[in-house]
């Protein structure tokens, strides 16, 4: 995948694509065939600080930690961004989530791995 601008974490999509975390201050999402469908910050109007760790629930959200910013936002498939976290994280990093609504966030600065528990629509 050319052209993108210092990317840092990937994650992929239930739908077979995948979700690009750029250094640039950008999370960009492909199709399967490698085509961008679309870039985070144009499609909900989310100013990114640095975004780091990306994950997706199997609700299809995606979870962008941003790094600058110390938060989490959570971007729904419909709707707008949701603020996950705000508060607690010194410099979150990689992130994973379970099907069970548990969300795990590499806090680089802190040395540790933070879990948090959100509510997610069943499969």
């Amino acid at each position: 995948v050319p052209n993108l601008q210092g990317p840092r974490y990937v994650s992929p999509v239930p739908s077979g694509g995948f979700v690009v975390s750029e250094e640039c201050g950008d999370v960009k999402v492909f199709m399967s065939s490698c085509q961008l469908l679309c870039s985070l910050s144009s499609k909900y109007g989310h100013q990114f600080g640095n975004p780091a760790g990306v994950c997706v629930d199997t609700a299809g959200s995606i979870l962008v930690a941003d790094e600058q910013r110390r938060t989490v936002h959570l971007f729904p498939e419909r709707g707008a961004p949701i603020c996950l976290v705000s508060t607690g994280l010194r410099r979150p990093g990689g992130m994973a989530c379970s099907s069970s609504g548990h969300l795990f966030v590499a806090d680089t600065l802190e040395n540790c791995v933070k879990v948090f528990k959100y509510c997610v629509r069943p499969p």
